[in-house]
């Protein structure tokens, strides 16, 4: 059996092509692209789910994979997979930083540990705030999904050796001021709850000074910030599922899946 040149080239270019994206977005996305995770699973998770997509891609039309042209195709397929990755990060990133804001304001801040994710230490309250947002990632199958919308993405972003759109990249930087938006709109019921606690122990101190109110202050703050982040933990999932909606958003825009 003999096999032509132009065949096995469009083979390689049917499977490496489309590993190059899939293998980018696993290496980033949350969930499967932290340090944890060795680099020799996601690679092999990477290669099985190329082999299983590859049946249902279409042809790959670029099969010059001996020219500088090549070079670029893979960037910009790397570059794709990386972007979808980006986006479920800033999407958890989210929650840390609304953690971070709430653990400075009600002096939780002094409680760091060291995040598994990044190697940075990090306020506790920040760290429940991201392990809460990545239990509800894997709930709502956020995984799969990327995953499935990867997929989909061969086909709304084919790969013809057509440079990705310059506008894609303006979405994703502003997309990170959702993440901020979203952070304040966490935080802004406790930080509210203890601007009124601070301006109460104020009042108390300027009617009694001899009471030494804030000698006591301090840990009251502490226990009514814990008080607080348990009383509007219902706001967390509201805000997370906003904030999952705009996620898959970006990635629509970015895969060239929607408008």
């Amino acid at each position: 059996m003999e096999f032509p040149l132009s065949i096995i080239m469009q083979w390689l270019a049917d499977f490496l092509l489309p590993l190059a994206r899939i293998s980018a977005m696993l290496m980033v996305m949350a969930g499967i692209g932290v340090r944890t995770v060795p680099t020799r699973i996601k690679t092999g998770l990477a290669v099985v789910i190329t082999f299983i997509a590859v049946p249902m891609l279409p042809p790959v039309s670029f099969t010059n994979l001996f020219s500088f042209e090549m070079v670029l195709v893979v960037l910009q397929q790397i570059l794709i997979g990386v972007a979808m990755g980006f986006a479920s990060v800033l999407m958890l990133n989210t929650f840390v930083l609304a953690g971070q804001i709430l653990a400075m304001q009600t002096g939780l801040g002094f409680a760091s540990i060291i995040d598994p994710t990044n190697g940075q230490n990090v306020p506790a309250v920040g760290q429940f705030y991201l392990i809460l947002a990545s239990l509800l990632f894997w709930v709502y199958d956020g995984h799969l999904i990327m995953i499935q919308m990867l997929i989909h993405s061969f086909t709304a972003l084919p790969i013809d050796g057509t440079w990705w759109e310059p506008e894609n990249f303006r979405e994703v930087a502003l997309w990170g001021g959702w993440l901020f938006a979203t952070a304040l709109v966490l935080s802004l019921a406790p930080l509210t709850a203890m601007l009124i606690t601070s301006i109460s122990f104020g009042v108390m101190t300027r009617a009694a000074p001899q009471l030494n109110i804030f000698s006591i202050g301090f840990p009251f703050t502490l226990m009514m910030g814990l008080v607080i982040i348990w009383a509007t933990m219902g706001n967390f999932v509201v805000q997370f599922e906003f904030q999952w909606q705009r996620m898959l958003e970006l990635m629509c825009k970015v895969s060239g899946c929607g408008p």
